[in-house]
């Protein structure tokens, strides 16, 4: 029901008894047509008790003055004292300060009018309609203030979930940078290799054709992973901001490139996780199945991924021990960080999350973080192979 019906049916409902009231009460004077008409006038108006709050003040105290002055004493109605009440907290609840303050001034004077008029006066005759006016205005107030705040909380979530959404868009672009100048370095230093090897290979080809032909399978091999990761490049920099990314990769347009050189992979994980140990964070390594060569680029983002978990556990769990396992299977490429710290909560606009997300996201994986079973926080990203394997 919406607020619209809500108040016609109120205005309905009480003019119906307003009307069974005039009809009833035995001190009725003056045409029974007037007493409905007036009845009619301070009740039907409350159609307007959204709208026109000034408009349904002057319809209904002009109504129960006139009620009172000409026909039927007010003294004997109760319906009347009951619609001004409703009027004093919808002006409480509805206007400004300065309106709702001024509408409490004219809801008592037309009350103490109201109440001049009866043939027997007593202070309390005063005394407590003007009371339960006034704490029918209080009560309106009240919820007036418990709905700015609401609205107000409303709007500074709404912001909130903005600027957070914004964070998390900006972290994403970050990392979404981050990987692309690592993966052209990746590529870069691979083109680096097959020109060294085809020299080599170039040199000795007339006094030992076996090695020339080593060194052709190892440029063929090296070309197909650097074209593996050229596709990923690319596909980073379609999704990520062009030019910024341009920039980031020494295009001409930004900041000189940085020397190029292999970066780390998972056969350096023993030496992570001795500096791991050293910060002060219980580090167990565990592998299971039988290691072997991997892309450079699927290799660098398995061991940023136990890198970054690494950091946050040694962030967030302090001294609390911490497992990493990575798991070689035939078909996929499992690592899993594990630490026994107290369960945390972690938004998705975290670098190291984004960084994460970003680096499985590129490789087609999935990845799982979360509270663990048992407590701690466990990270666990699983990369395909087949994919990878085909491409090489």
């Amino acid at each position: 029901m919406t607020p619209r019906t809500v108040d016609r049916t109120m205005a309905v409902v009480l003019a119906v008894a307003a009307v069974f009231e005039v009809l009833l009460v035995k001190s009725r004077s003056g045409p029974l047509v007037a007493n409905i008409a007036l009845a009619l006038a301070y009740t039907l108006p409350l159609v307007w008790r959204r709208t026109h709050l000034y408009a349904l003040l002057a319809c209904v105290l002009g109504a129960a003055l006139a009620m009172a002055e000409l026909l039927t004493p007010m003294q004997d109605l109760f319906v009347p004292l009951l619609v001004i009440l409703i009027v004093a907290y919808s002006c409480g609840a509805r206007q400004d300060s300065r309106h709702a303050w001024l509408s409490l001034v004219l809801i008592a004077a037309g009350m103490l009018a109201v109440m001049s008029t009866m043939p027997q006066q007593s202070a309390s005759d005063y005394f407590f309609p003007t009371m339960f006016m006034f704490m029918a205005w209080l009560a309106g107030r009240a919820i007036h203030s418990r709905t700015r705040l609401t609205e107000a909380l409303h709007e500074a979530a709404a912001q909130a979930a903005e600027e957070h959404a914004d964070e998390v868009r900006r972290a994403a672009t970050e990392e979404r940078r981050r990987i692309a100048r690592e993966m052209h370095d990746l590529v870069a230093h691979s083109m680096s290799v097959m020109v060294v090897q085809a020299g080599g290979a170039r040199r000795i080809l007339d006094r030992d054709p076996a090695r020339a032909l080593e060194a052709a399978e190892r440029i063929e091999r090296t070309g197909r992973e650097a074209l593996a990761e050229m596709r990923h490049l690319l596909g980073v920099l379609h999704e990520g901001e062009e030019r910024a990314d341009r920039e980031s990769l020494g295009d001409g347009s930004g900041p000189e490139p940085r020397a190029l050189a292999p970066q780390p992979t998972l056969a350096e994980l023993d030496a992570l996780i001795a500096r791991a140990r050293a910060a002060g964070l219980p580090v167990v390594l565990h592998e299971d199945g039988e290691r072997r060569p991997l892309p450079a680029g699927l290799d660098l983002a398995a061991y940023r991924i136990v890198q970054e978990a690494l950091t946050n556990a040694l962030k967030y769990s302090g001294s609390a021990a911490t497992e990493v396992t990575v798991t070689w299977g035939s078909m996929e490429l499992a690592v899993e960080v594990r630490d026994r710290g107290r369960v945390r909560v972690t938004g998705d606009g975290g670098h190291g999350l984004v960084g994460m997300r970003e680096r499985v996201r590129v490789y087609g994986g999935e990845l799982e973080t979360g509270p663990a079973r048992g407590g701690g926080w466990r990270v666990r990203a699983t990369l395909p192979l087949v994919r990878e394997m085909a491409l090489t």
